[in-house]
């Protein structure tokens, strides 16, 4: 690209511009509109209640305002004969029949909403002999069940009652044998065996399967409840945790100001000086071997080994270790010598940086509106995506025992009782099957999702691109202002606020569009991936590799690409595309600047986040593990002390990152500007630089005519 020449109109963010990308504004707003009509189409039709509560076959909630089982407790448990080998699965007891998991001919298990679960072992044959059995039995039995007395062949044939009841425990509402292990030996009840009604013990281990899965549930629940706990009695010390952290950070940030420069040298000097001992190290390993059997056999000799210790008694591989680790030291030096005024002006500009968070101390708070704005995006994809999967409606099929030609069809449990059904099946039900629908809405669910999906990637990637564009337009008025800090706006993170989403809202949404899309097609291709594990086919995957490592790349660079545009955005008012061509051209004539800084910042973020997270988490475990002997009384006794350094450690490293990411957008608009400052001035009276005299020296420019810019 052209260097930019001298313009002297431009004193910094132009605040006479126009609306960019309008058409991409309008396809926003027009978007934002479709969603809000899908998301209240999903509310109107989903229901969340099929995801949480239980059915019983007739597809009626249990223990829900509205439905026959409305003042009934939300517990759900089989009802019917056993197999011939009663396997009690997650899935078989506690959700409705589905289609094609078994025959239809051979009906699951009938479902009912009960008060309480079983709580011992009992069979309907046995509950005859005494009549309290028989009064505890029959709320097990289906509702209005007229003569329990009668026939128990018939009542078994009819479905009416269970031919036995388990002791069972209430998990997640629904109702589980209640599994336990005793030194070592698995009980139900207290039992290890019981009698499955058709006069024939049975060893409980063989519900052990479906029990597993249900124990890793309670004591999942278990372990939930005992972590509550711990947050009741602990979140003012983690709100003080995140508090110190938050002071550290900005502490952080002041102190780069001053040591910034000491910092990054001090860390070079030692990564030359763990390689040389590297160095040191490989050469007397090297030495030691000389003379010992077997240790000059070269490596292509020996082959590939599984055991990589063998290695390590050759002397070939201590040389090779020597050699690279040589290499390595000899690039770094190198690099140090050409490059450090490069590093010089890096650090400079981090400095500089500072000062600007300095001045504009309110740019600290604004990720928080950036936070807020992203978790409203959340929370709408995620209600709309429940509601969506939740839309379909209650779908009845015909279940019977012996054949039957209606087997398999949809029915409607009000009119089936007078269908031809029942006149050529006798035995044939009218069961509530799983949730589905034939409408077109219900046909084109899928791709509402997808439009959910990729709605909410658009306006996450917008709100971010709001956050980017606010803070360059404030950070490029601090850069621009001639006498710092006397020149600087008033307001200036107000006013870039507002002048982005007035005249840049198109802009903001092309470039968030455009990696929504690539994002979306990552999340298509990880679908596929998922898929195709269960597959041989090693050349699909292969190049499913390949595709995810390209857009992997692509997305990177967009985001690269987006975040210097949006810099150009803020100060030039351009529109899109025009801003990332000239911040692209930009930075590749002065690339080697760009990879220096990049990496100088990079690395003092690692440490600062690395010292504040490091440092809080420390001082959290010796709190909360009461080693701390001035406030040992003070710290608050936890069932898992790692619960509260845990969310301390994650809020640490949350709050140092939004600091470091407003941090961050405040180096890489004063690159951009100083790079925009030295192709427009040459420090003449008439084109004097804009830059910091500090940086001016490290340069050797001055102003002439301007001894105190």
């Amino acid at each position: 690209g052209t260097p930019h020449k001298y313009d002297p109109t431009f004193k910094g963010p132009i605040y006479d511009r126009g609306c960019t990308d309008i058409v991409c504004c309008v396809l926003l707003v027009v978007a934002i509109v479709g969603y809000v009509v899908v998301g209240v189409v999903a509310w109107t039709h989903g229901d969340p209640r099929k995801v949480i509560y239980p059915t019983d076959s007739q597809g009626q909630f249990c223990g829900q305002q509205g439905t026959p089982n409305a003042y009934v407790s939300p517990a759900m448990g089989a009802l019917g004969t056993p197999p011939e080998k009663p396997r009690i699965r997650l899935r078989g007891c506690s959700g409705p029949p589905r289609l094609g998991e078994i025959p239809l001919t051979h009906p699951r298990h009938f479902q009912i909403c009960v008060s309480n679960c079983p709580d011992r072992f009992l069979t309907l044959l046995s509950a005859y002999s005494s009549s309290s059995d028989m009064e505890y039995y029959r709320q097990f039995c289906v509702p209005g069940l007229s003569d329990p007395l009668q026939n128990a062949v018939e009542v078994l044939k009819n479905k009416e009652c269970p031919a036995m009841l388990i002791p069972s425990t209430a998990l997640a509402r629904r109702c589980l044998p209640a599994v336990q292990a005793k030194k070592g030996v698995i009980m139900v009840g207290n039992e290890t065996t019981y009698d499955d009604g058709s006069g024939r013990r049975r060893n409980v281990t063989e519900l052990l399967e479906g029990a597993k899965k249900a124990n890793v549930v309670l004591e999942a629940r278990q372990l939930a409840m005992k972590i509550f706990e711990d947050y009741t009695v602990s979140w003012y010390w983690i709100i003080i945790g995140l508090v110190i952290a938050m002071l550290a950070s900005l502490l952080f940030i002041v102190l780069l100001r001053y040591l910034a420069g000491i910092m990054v040298w001090v860390m070079m000097v030692l990564v030359i000086l763990v390689l040389a001992y590297g160095i040191f190290h490989c050469y007397l390993e090297y030495a030691k071997l000389k003379g010992e059997a077997g240790s000059d056999v070269s490596i292509t000799d020996l082959g590939f080994q599984t055991d990589l210790r063998v290695y390590l008694h050759l002397r070939q591989t201590w040389l090779a270790f020597m050699i690279i680790l040589c290499v390595v030291e000899l690039v770094i030096v190198l690099l140090l010598i050409f490059l450090r005024k490069r590093i010089l002006i890096a650090i400079a500009l981090i400095k500089e940086a500072s000062r600007a968070i300095g001045h504009i101390m309110t740019s600290l708070l604004f990720p928080l509106c950036t936070f807020f704005l992203l978790c409203l995006c959340i929370a709408y994809w995620a209600s709309t995506a429940v509601f969506l999967s939740t839309s379909n409606e209650a779908v009845y099929k015909v279940f019977n025992e012996t054949a039957c030609p209606y087997s398999g069809h949809t029915c409607m449990p009000e009119t089936f009782n007078t269908s031809n059904v029942t006149k050529a099946c006798p035995d044939a039900q009218c069961l509530f099957a799983f949730y589905g629908g034939e409408s077109a809405y219900h046909k084109y669910l899928i791709a509402l999702q997808f439009f959910n999906i990729f709605m909410f990637f658009w306006l996450a990637n917008f709100v971010i691109a709001l956050g980017q564009v606010t803070l360059a337009g404030a950070f490029a008025s601090y850069y621009w202002a001639f006498k710092k800090p006397d020149d600087i706006p008033a307001f200036p993170l107000f006013s870039a606020f507002g002048r982005a989403l007035r005249y840049h809202t198109g802009s903001l949404a092309f470039g968030s569009l455009i990696l929504a899309i690539v994002q979306v097609i990552r999340v298509m291709l990880e679908y596929l991936d998922h898929r195709l594990k269960a597959a041989d086919n090693k050349v699909a995957k292969f190049l499913l590799g390949c595709l995810k490592c390209c857009f992997w790349c692509l997305e990177k660079f967009i985001k690269f690409l987006n975040r210097n545009a949006y810099i150009m955005i803020a100060v030039y008012g351009t529109n899109f595309c025009a801003s990332a061509r000239n911040a692209f051209f930009l930075l590749m004539r002065n690339i080697i600047r760009v990879a220096v800084l990049d990496k100088v910042t990079d690395f003092l973020f690692f440490l600062g986040k690395l010292l504040i997270v490091g440092s809080v988490g420390i001082l959290a475990f010796f709190f909360f593990t009461q080693r701390i002997k001035l406030v040992q009384d003070t710290a608050p006794s936890l069932n898992y002390y790692w619960v509260p350094i845990l969310t301390v450690i994650i809020g640490s490293y949350l709050i140092a990152h939004g600091f470091f990411s407003v941090y961050g957008m405040c180096v890489d608009t004063l690159f951009l500007c100083f790079l925009e400052d030295l192709e427009r001035h040459d420090g003449s009276t008439e084109k004097p630089y804009f830059m910091s005299p500090g940086l001016q020296k490290l340069l050797k420019k001055s102003n002439k005519g301007h001894p105190d810019a």
